[in-house]
């Protein structure tokens, strides 16, 4: 399976393509777009209410975010539950915690009603602090989850060889193979009449009266409704300015002393660290996340993985470091994920993103929110999860924080590009974003000395890339599009590539 970064995640040994062939003369119910966890979801739960739908997806089930994460099912979220009830109040705060149960019984359910064999496993999860500062957060986060109903206890020890101030534990968490699991959705879909189709990039919609037409790689195909499962929508709107892309990394190790804690973990750092067990091919490996930062604003993306490796070896037996990757995610202002209606559409274009670093929990919820909203017309969550929602109190500071940087980033990238006189002053290995004769470059040297050249401003909006080291990629600072050495798309919201040179040009 492949993913949409240079290093290898821990679940990229399942491979499976999808070969269907897909009709894209009929009027579909639903085209859902994207298929990762939010996607394939959506996708069965509105075939099984008796909609005829097809998931276009641009490279191949699992290839985003869902190929990257960890993979923690919790109930509680990166948004606290105190933070909810402070800018959305109580009431609202409630609703809020209903989400990680119901979207935990609803994995649940799916494993054992399709037989889905993908690790998962019911855990406790233990959420730590490690000075006076954390303490008193801790306090704070205990605090706001007694008031909306969620069970946090204090312990007085923890499965981690971490020293702590103090400690809360949380029942009824989980885990599993995010890969198996959207797999095992993927053929249930298929079974019931659903059609999947690969390597179709979607470039651009039209909405009508009675029908979206969508405009892709492979023709125009026309459906009474349109689900953007992406992360970020395509094209320019409202959403890329009140959502900032971050990347997260992750290692998973063996264990000298095979010591494992088997538990969920979870520190209360700013980035926080996170820790889990997976079996892969027979052997036990703990995978550590964290040293997060936005997308494209990192100078030095390989120092990511350097400081989270030592960070664990500090406390943990490690022995060897099997898998290294990074992921997306995007951070919304006000902290509640943006699930419904596409700002700016009639009603029958619909999103989801936002997800902060709960990806498994809002994607599988967002699959039963967008079913009721197409089939019924309403949901329980459509108001604090709603796109549109305005909240001058809520995120405020975050938004100006966010948006002042997009638009220092447009302005900064075309004011401030580095110069360099002649294209022999990259070195091997090395990457730069140059000006040549006027123009701005992207400009990758490999180790072979084979260069790969291409125009360095982002079709969506405009920026200017920014190499990332670690990844192998041009990152955009502006709204998290990515771009391979060649300039081939990799993640949205643009739809297009960066304009390719020439393959190898003379310095």
């Amino acid at each position: 399976m492949y993913r949409d970064g240079a290093r290898k995640s821990i679940w990229q040994e399942e491979v499976k393509r999808y070969s269907s062939k897909a009709d894209f003369q009929q009027l579909y119910d639903v085209i859902i777009v994207g298929g990762g966890i939010t996607g394939i979801s959506t996708a069965l739960k509105l075939q099984q209410a008796g909609k005829k739908c097809i998931l276009l997806e641009a490279a191949n089930m699992g290839f985003g975010t869902t190929g990257g994460t960890t993979a923690h099912l919790n109930d509680f979220f990166d948004t606290t539950y105190t933070e909810a009830i402070k800018d959305f109040g109580l009431s609202n705060a409630k609703l809020f915690a209903e989400v990680g149960k119901e979207a935990i019984e609803m994995i649940e359910t799916n494993i054992k009603n399709f037989t889905i064999n993908c690790d998962f496993a019911k855990k406790a999860a233990y959420l730590f602090a490690l000075n006076k500062d954390q303490q008193k957060k801790l306090k704070d986060i205990v605090e706001g989850a007694s008031k909306v109903g969620h069970e946090m206890k204090y312990v007085n020890e923890i499965p981690f060889p971490i020293p702590f101030e103090e400690a809360v534990i949380i029942p009824d968490q989980g885990q599993f193979h995010p890969i198996k699991y959207c797999r095992g959705l993927g053929d249930v879909f298929l079974s019931l009449g659903g059609i999947i189709q690969e390597d179709c990039l979607c470039e651009s919609h039209d909405e009508h009266e009675d029908f979206v037409m969508l405009k892709t790689s492979k023709g125009e195909v026309k459906a009474k409704y349109l689900v953007y499962a992406t992360h970020i929508p395509p094209g320019l709107n409202v959403l890329h300015f009140t959502n900032a892309a971050y990347r997260s990394y992750a290692i998973a190790f063996s264990l000298k002393d095979n010591h494992y804690s088997w538990e969920l973990g979870y520190d209360l750092n700013e980035p926080y660290h996170y820790y889990r067990i997976q079996e892969i091919n027979g052997e036990n490996l703990l995978i550590a996340g964290g040293e997060d930062h936005k997308t494209g604003h990192e100078e030095n993306t390989g120092e990511c993985f350097s400081r989270l490796e030592n960070y664990v070896r500090q406390h943990f037996n490690v022995e060897t470091a099997y898998y290294s990757w990074s992921s997306q995610y995007y951070e919304p202002v006000d902290g509640f994920p943006y699930i419904g209606k596409l700002p700016g559409s009639n009603g029958k274009i619909f999103t989801a993103t936002g997800f902060r670093g709960n990806g498994m929990i809002f994607g599988t919820i967002s699959s039963q929110i967008l079913t009721d909203l197409i089939i019924l017309g309403k949901s329980k969550y459509e108001e604090i999860f709603s796109p549109s929602r305005i909240k001058p109190i809520a995120g405020f500071s975050n938004f100006v924080k966010e948006g002042s940087e997009v638009v220092f980033d447009f302005m900064k990238d075309k004011l401030f590009t580095k110069k360099i006189i002649s294209l022999s002053e990259i070195k091997s290995g090395e990457a730069k974003v140059i000006q040549y004769e006027g123009e701005s470059y992207a400009l990758y040297k490999e180790t072979n000395g084979k260069v790969h050249l291409v125009k360095s401003t982002c079709p969506h909006a405009l920026c200017e890339v920014r190499w990332n080291s670690a990844e192998l990629s041009w990152d955009c600072p502006c709204h998290g599009s990515r771009f391979n050495v060649n300039g081939k798309m990799l993640t949205g919201p643009t739809v297009k590539g960066l304009q390719k040179i020439e393959e190898n040009p003379e310095p």
